[in-house]
């Protein structure tokens, strides 16, 4: 569970009912026709926008901003360098009896095309060309979410205008006016609450996970082209280390 996605969620909508508390009742933000304006009215747009099975393919990309399990680089590399030592003494077959214990799958897809005899440059780029679809995964969810960032202001200022034009063809009648204003205004409240709090951040939030992932799976592939090279354990070392900060490095042989 990522804290950090609940906890900024919880804060600006909690922070917006308190607002909302101290100058009134909660029932006046809640207009059902606003809310089939916006939230239909977005729905819509983006499945006119975009294919139906990559908007609910998006759900599981979405669930990332909440359920990720961010695994420490360093820990990545010991691992990798414990394969590489033991591939080094007792030869690539050896790591079959690891396969089990990896949690990660493309670590344990990696690690069984070593075992099946591939050779370092075609397992590169076997593995490099599956980053490729996971990176176009990753982002055609982020590119909706941003899409959906865009269209509920969007939906937003329509509902504005509707509620503009029922409030001027009903001037001579007060009653309506009241109703026609709150249409109007409620919706650009909608729309930008949805863009601003939820999806747009989101957006940003997944492409965040998705550069972690990705260096973490590249970090994969250039620590198996390694050990199927018979590269000396140290020079591998300074090879991925080369991909994080030097205030994050941590190595092996300092332990």
């Amino acid at each position: 569970m990522d804290i950090a996605t609940v906890i900024g969620i919880a804060a600006s909508f909690g922070l917006m009912l308190m607002a909302i508390l101290q100058g009134g009742s909660l029932s006046i933000f809640i207009d059902v026709p606003s809310m089939l304006i916006v939230f239909g009215g977005t729905a819509g747009v983006a499945l006119i926008n975009f294919p139906l099975s990559d908007v609910l393919s998006m759900v599981n990309v979405v669930k990332k901003t909440f359920l990720f399990k961010e695994e420490d680089t360093n820990s990545l590399i010991a691992q990798l360098m414990e394969f590489a030592n033991k591939a080094r003494k007792e030869g690539i077959l050896s790591l079959q009896g690891s396969i089990d214990s990896v949690e990660d799958h493309f670590l344990v897809k990696a690690l069984q095309m070593a075992v099946d005899g591939q050779e370092p440059d075609d397992l590169k780029a076997m593995l490099n060309t599956e980053i490729d679809y996971i990176q176009e995964r990753h982002n055609m969810g982020a590119e909706i979410l941003t899409s959906l960032g865009t269209i509920s202001p969007a939906m937003g200022m329509v509902g504005t205008l509707i509620g503009l034009v029922q409030m001027l063809q009903n001037m001579s009648d007060p009653s309506s006016i009241g109703p026609a204003m709150a249409v109007a205004l409620l919706t650009t409240f909608y729309g930008a609450v949805l863009a601003n709090v939820l999806f747009n951040p989101m957006a940003g939030k997944l492409k965040t996970r998705s550069k972690t992932e990705l260096l973490q799976k590249t970090l994969i592939v250039e620590g198996m082209e390694s050990i199927l090279s018979g590269e000396n354990p140290r020079v591998m070392e300074q090879k991925l280390h080369a991909y994080i900060a030097p205030k994050l490095r941590e190595s092996v042989f300092n332990k």
